[in-house]
């Protein structure tokens, strides 16, 4: 078997092509999907209430141009909604609609399930030690960004 770091890395992108896959056609709200992008949005501010663009294109690393058209997309779905901010009257606050916050949570739940799956193939063991690994990744590949 090829040991390289391309072979891994060409094994691990099939690895994730595949793990994609897995429930891939699951409905979220009123049978639409959703992107993983509208994810990640509804993600950072359902764990940061009140946030604003600025900070979610900081947290998520990506431009605030990028981000406002994502929140305007969510809020034409109804599952974000922006407040003026109590502090400054320029700056504005996010916060998840009930419908946003349903949506999120049926989100969450899916790739609980679809992670749940996946794991319980492993012993205890198993699962302890693919999670250290993949955490020693991610942090590696982490600390090499900065």
């Amino acid at each position: 078997m090829d040991n390289t770091l391309e072979a891994s890395a060409q094994r691990f992108l099939k690895l994730a092509t595949r793990l994609r896959r897995l429930g891939a056609d699951a409905p979220v709200s009123d049978g639409a999907l959703i992107s993983p992008s509208h994810l990640a949005l509804l993600e950072y501010v359902a764990t940061f209430p009140g946030c604003g663009v600025q900070e979610i294109a900081d947290g998520l690393k990506l431009s605030p141009p990028t981000v406002s058209v994502g929140v305007r997309q969510l809020e034409k779905m109804d599952w974000l909604a922006r407040q003026p901010h109590p502090d400054d009257r320029r700056a504005i606050q996010l916060f998840l609609t009930s419908t946003g916050e349903d949506v999120y949570r049926r989100a969450h739940a899916f790739h609980r399930r679809k992670f749940g799956r996946l794991l319980q193939g492993l012993t205890p063991e198993e699962r302890d030690t693919l999670l250290t690994l993949l955490e020693r990744a991610v942090n590696a590949a982490e600390s090499s960004e900065k």
